[in-house]
């Protein structure tokens, strides 16, 4: 029997994905690569925002005409699943069997996990769930309480993960910051012989200690990057969000994290409820002056079940859109002024792979510590020699252009 597994969403959906692959495997099933070649299609969901709601749901019909040729069955599970299980059930009769989201803090089924990233790359979920209850989001709600993994299995898989081919753990969690003990887990999976980077996504602010930045500047494997959602700048509207930070806090987090050469990733909400010309021209402001290293920008999404649905003077869809629209052209530009700055330099950069062939030569895309997977800008060079994915080499920069460097081939770093 195949399967085919197809995963939406977000890299804590991917685990739940590659868990759910080791499972079928375990049992003797083998993958397949095209949905056309499958006996069994399995569609794990994203159901975060509407526009990931949309995107499941054609996702869903798109793999259900493959039910008119070989695939027997269609599974669908993830967030989305869990959220509108009986509307799936009803509207799509095409679909075999919802299961919504799985219990991925069973340990059992993360040793049957099967790493479907590049090999050098690898996601660890550290936690399951969220207590932060922020008035916006459906998180809590489909995924439930926090909860933890303990820091023997998390080791074991970054250990197990290493030992398959993974050069860079990235750890996960709705808020990561929230582990207890995180700067020692961090410090112990470091010490992982073979291991080049390690990589902090998802640390709430409010939750960042002292111990955890020193930990992220003094440990020479994890990467001087940190992933920190905070959403906005104004106290009013923090609030709304219920979140706990603070618009002071949020500037001495930020000049503690930038003395100590940390890049700084966020995400911001633009629109949200009640926004006002004065709230969005604070944020608009707040951008320029703190100049994070990343930045996204998400149009609020009117999400039922929540309370911030409930609220009034709720923004028009074409503001909230201009409105985002103008803060990543300002990102954009500090972005471009941020990498132009590396010119001249010369940085350390991990292979992620080759990008086809210029004037008899490899060209090949890889990043600094700086810059997320899949998520943040690259780093571009040619070279004679033949770089497996996660090696390292010296780059000097030569050029650089909206989130993008191009360089010169230095030397290769013994890994």
């Amino acid at each position: 029997m195949t399967i085919y597994l197809h995963s939406l969403g977000c890299d804590k959906n991917l685990v739940d994905s590659e868990i759910m692959l080791g499972k079928y495997l375990s049992e003797g099933y083998k993958a397949v690569a095209d949905p056309a070649d499958a006996d069994i299609i399995v569609v794990n969901t994203c159901g975060f925002i509407q526009e990931a709601v949309e995107e499941a749901i054609e996702t869903i019909l798109e793999m259900a005409a493959y039910k008119e040729k070989l695939c027997k069955k269609l599974i669908v599970m993830g967030c989305m699943a869990q959220r509108y299980k009986n509307e799936i059930q009803k509207e799509i009769p095409e679909v075999d069997e919802v299961l919504g989201v799985i219990d991925s803090l069973d340990e059992k089924l993360f040793e049957l996990r099967t790493n479907t990233m590049p090999m050098h790359v690898a996601y660890v979920k550290i936690s399951e769930g969220c207590d932060n209850n922020c008035t916006y989001c459906t998180i809590p709600s489909i995924r439930g309480a926090y909860r933890e993994r303990a820091p023997e299995a998390i080791l074991k898989e970054c250990e197990r993960l290493v030992a398959g081919g993974a050069k860079e753990i990235v750890l996960v969690a709705q808020d990561t910051a929230k582990y207890q003990g995180l700067p020692r887990l961090l410090s112990e999976i470091a010490k992982i012989e073979g291991l080049g980077w390690l990589r902090l996504m998802y640390a709430y602010p409010e939750h960042i200690s002292e111990e955890l930045i020193q930990t992220i500047a003094i440990e020479e494997k994890i990467c001087n990057y940190i992933d920190m959602p905070i959403q906005h700048s104004h106290d009013d509207v923090i609030q709304r969000m219920a979140r706990k930070s603070t618009n002071e806090g949020l500037r001495a987090l930020i000049v503690n994290l930038k003395k100590h050469d940390i890049a700084i990733r966020t995400t911001l909400i633009a629109g949200f409820p009640a926004e006002s010309e004065e709230e969005y021209l604070h944020l608009r402001n707040f951008i320029k002056e703190m100049q994070f290293d990343q930045l996204g920008v998400f149009a609020y999404s009117q999400e039922d079940g929540t309370p911030a649905a409930e609220m009034g003077s709720q923004i028009a869809d074409k503001l909230k859109e201009t409105r985002r629209d103008e803060l990543m052209a300002i990102q954009a530009k500090i972005a471009d002024k941020k990498v132009r700055g590396y010119v001249g330099q010369t940085i350390k950069v991990m292979v992620d792979g080759s990008v086809g062939e210029e004037e008899g030569q490899i060209a090949y895309s890889g990043r600094d510590q700086r810059n997320a997977y899949d998520v943040d800008g690259a780093v571009f060079f040619n070279s004679e020699h033949e770089y497996m994915s996660g090696e390292f080499v010296m780059v000097k920069i030569t050029r650089a252009v909206g989130y993008d460097m191009y360089g010169e081939e230095v030397n290769k770093i013994e890994n």
